[in-house]
């Protein structure tokens, strides 16, 4: 089974937000072909809590728009126990969402999907601290947006 635990530390995410997520990251763990139970959170927040979560973890003292800590880097295999893969943690800043869905001209769905698969890419390995990496990641986030139908227009 594929499980998302969902926090709301805004107190403004709508229902439609977590039924949207949860459909489009149980598409790209398709996509992505994870068969194995996995497990992650995403978290909602506003520009405050996410600059303190950028700064103390990161040393960037600044609003971002999404945070994700993946968990698999760290954790040590254990073998023979049942026990589902625990991806990470998706910390999304809705206000910067909004910000920037109205900045690109789509929808705060294709902006709040767009977040969320980014985060989850990360989860699984993906980045872009590089030109040959972020072409990749960027171009598996465009290729699963769009096959899930959630384009720019």
């Amino acid at each position: 089974m594929f499980t998302i635990d969902f926090n709301d530390h805004t107190d403004l995410v709508e229902e439609t937000w977590y039924q949207q997520i949860d459909d489009l990251l149980n598409f790209a763990k398709e996509q992505e072909q994870i068969e194995e139970d996995a497990e992650l959170s995403v978290t909602f927040v506003d520009k405050s809590e996410i600059q303190v979560i950028n700064k103390t973890y990161r040393d960037k003292d600044k609003v971002t728009d999404v945070i994700s800590f993946a968990l698999e880097e760290d954790e040590p295999e254990i073998i023979g126990l049942d026990m589902p893969r625990v991806l990470g943690d998706i910390i999304i800043c809705t206000d910067v969402a909004k910000d920037q869905a109205d900045s690109y001209g789509h929808s705060f769905e294709r902006e709040l999907g767009f977040l969320a698969l980014h985060g989850f890419l990360h989860l699984l390995g993906y980045d872009h601290m590089n030109e040959e990496d972020e072409k990749e990641m960027f171009g598996r986030q465009e290729t699963i947006l769009n096959a899930y139908g959630l384009t720019r227009d």
